[in-house]
């Protein structure tokens, strides 16, 4: 809509504004913004870019604040494969893969991974903390202070998950395969675990943790398959998050917080080239999600009038960043 009516308008620009439609987002990357990085980067090299990632919270129908991700989790799949002796299974045996993958899996599950902001969360916590009642702000500041900071990791975790993965690296084990028959002891066992790296962690030092947090040369831990993304974050001093701030002050009149997203966008690739991106979204309803009207669910929805305000919002930071005054 945004482009239709720059042309529409004949609207004097004084930066090129670019529409990129690409396939395969998040999956299959290398049919879309993979292979537009790589085959045809100059015809989307830009400085600013607005996508996905983002959103506007309303709770009980009033906006509270607006989420523009400048940063995101890196997704990495982590294999566990345990091995023991096989046997009957009339004859239980202290060397059995699956009890050596349960035992590894809940060390895994229960380790509290290292506390870590950057730039963006620390300022995301404490923007919050500025709107929120004054106990819930008090967990938000106690973020910022190392030695307070595990006070309200323990809330989170219990209460506020999507925060508690703000903090750190995840790991979230969510495949197990191990066994055929009833009465076989299988000599492998396997698990999958989720991990969603920090922008700035060190892999290979994060795999050797991992290692030493499952404590058993029987069970290998080892990096699998996964379209994974490159680092890169989006400052907060440009011109663009001005624009949106604008924006957002503007058309929804509430505070704009800087988010790290825990899922992954294509601007992963683009931030990688240096482009500072920026994700925004329209106004969602806080609650849809447990009702099963959130994201992915089979009944995702947005209200008809937020994104017609959202369009409205678009038009203005986009004229805002390139239009010639």
């Amino acid at each position: 809509m945004v482009m239709l009516e720059l042309k529409r308008q004949n609207v004097e620009l004084d930066r090129d504004v670019i529409f990129l439609a690409e396939s395969g987002e998040e999956g299959a990357v290398e049919f879309g913004i993979d292979f537009m990085v790589n085959e045809h980067f100059n015809k989307i090299a830009a400085e600013f870019c607005l996508a996905e990632g983002g959103s506007v919270a309303r709770v009980n129908r009033e906006v509270q604040y607006a989420g523009v991700q400048t940063v995101e989790k890196i997704p990495y799949r982590v294999e566990l494969v345990a091995t023991g002796v096989a046997g009957h299974g009339s004859v239980p045996l202290q060397t059995n893969s699956v009890v050596r993958l349960a035992r590894a899996v809940a060390n895994i599950a229960e380790w509290r991974t290292p506390i870590r902001l950057n730039e963006t969360t620390a300022a995301y916590f404490e923007r919050l903390a500025s709107i929120s009642p004054s106990n819930a702000a008090e967990r938000y500041l106690n973020v910022l202070d190392p030695g307070r900071a595990s006070e309200s990791d323990e809330y989170f975790l219990a209460n506020e998950p999507r925060h508690a993965s703000m903090l750190r690296s995840s790991l979230s084990p969510n495949i197990f395969d191990a066994g055929y028959r009833i009465n076989v002891i299988p000599s492998e066992a396997r698990a999958s675990v989720d991990f969603r790296a920090l922008p700035d962690e060190n892999i290979p030092d994060f795999l050797n943790q991992i290692r030493s947090i499952v404590n058993d040369d029987a069970v290998e831990v080892s990096l699998g398959n996964r379209n994974t993304r490159p680092p890169g974050q989006a400052s907060l001093n440009t011109e663009a998050f001005a624009a949106i701030e604008a924006g957002v002050n503007k058309h929804y009149g509430v505070i704009t917080l800087p988010t790290m997203s825990t899922g992954a966008t294509d601007m992963a690739y683009l931030r990688n080239r240096g482009i500072q991106c920026y994700g925004i979204g329209p106004a969602i309803d806080r609650e849809d999600a447990a009702l099963g009207f959130g994201a992915h669910s089979d009944q995702e929805r947005i209200l008809i009038s937020e994104l017609h305000r959202f369009v409205r919002f678009n038009w203005d930071v986009v004229i805002d960043i390139a239009a010639t005054e």
